[in-house]
């Protein structure tokens, strides 16, 4: 029997480009997202991938998808990747956009890890990548939950971690941490790319090659992109008061969300 991997948020950007290279790596395909579509047209292109159309904020999505996962006999690989952003300052967005995101990058990230790792321990093979963001590592104005969640992701990927290792199992998880990568997910939020230089973009090809290489390396934190794992590290060491400063400075330039 091939072993199975699960991608979530598989119809697009970093989730479509982790479903192509697992099936040239020779896994057997559960593709996770909202829009049947686009799953439908994916798979078609992969071979053996099936699909399970769902939206992870609703709960009886989610336990459908649980169930799956904790079911299948063969799975080796678990990508919580579906997730989404939001433009605006928190008291000014609309709340059930942050009640869905905290849903989808917390509740659902739990509650399908821990559905998968049952699984994976007793066989004593398999791992779980979720995909976080290097905005799990500070925050800016006009983000706050969506930072706060890739904070929690991190967080709670650790926790994991030390579960496994004092377990004393090959199991393993990662926290994948890219910067600015070229996807729908910009598009979606309505943000403008052209802000953004061009040498801080990732392609999802390059995001999902150094979290698999991590993935052999056994590396619990993957951060993609040399610019990315230099900055990581000089942000980390700069004062809180200064992180502070640099954030209002942003912030106070913001224009009111509609």
């Amino acid at each position: 029997m091939k072993p199975l991997a699960v991608v979530t948020g598989a119809s697009s950007g970093i989730g479509a480009a982790f479903a192509k290279r697992l099936a040239k790596e020779g896994y057997s395909l559960l593709l996770v997202a909202r829009r049947r579509d686009r799953l439908d047209e994916l798979a078609r292109t992969l071979g053996d991938a099936s699909i399970l159309t769902a939206d992870l904020t609703e709960a009886n999505d989610l336990r459908a998808v649980a169930d799956q996962i904790a079911a299948a006999p063969n799975l080796e690989l678990l990508v919580n990747n579906a997730g989404f952003g939001t433009k605006g300052r928190f008291f000014e967005a609309a709340v059930d956009g942050q009640l869905a995101m905290h849903e989808l990058h917390v509740i659902a990230t739990m509650r399908l890890t821990h559905a998968a790792l049952g699984g994976m321990v007793a066989r004593n093979r398999g791992a779980v990548i979720n995909v976080s963001s290097i905005a799990g590592f500070a925050q800016s104005p006009g983000n706050a939950s969506y930072c706060a969640t890739k904070a929690w992701m991190n967080s709670f990927t650790e926790g994991v971690n030390l579960d496994l290792r004092s377990a004393a199992t090959s199991v393993q998880v990662q926290a994948l941490c890219p910067g600015y990568t070229l996807s729908e997910f910009h598009d979606v939020m309505g943000a403008d790319r052209g802000k953004i230089p061009a040498r801080m973009w990732l392609t999802a090809d390059s995001v999902v090659d150094e979290s698999l290489r991590g993935l052999k390396q056994r590396k619990l934190y993957v951060i993609p992109g040399r610019l990315y794992r230099v900055l990581v590290p000089i942000w980390k060491l700069i004062p809180r008061r200064a992180h502070i400063a640099l954030a209002l400075r942003y912030g106070r330039r913001m224009k009111r969300f509609d």
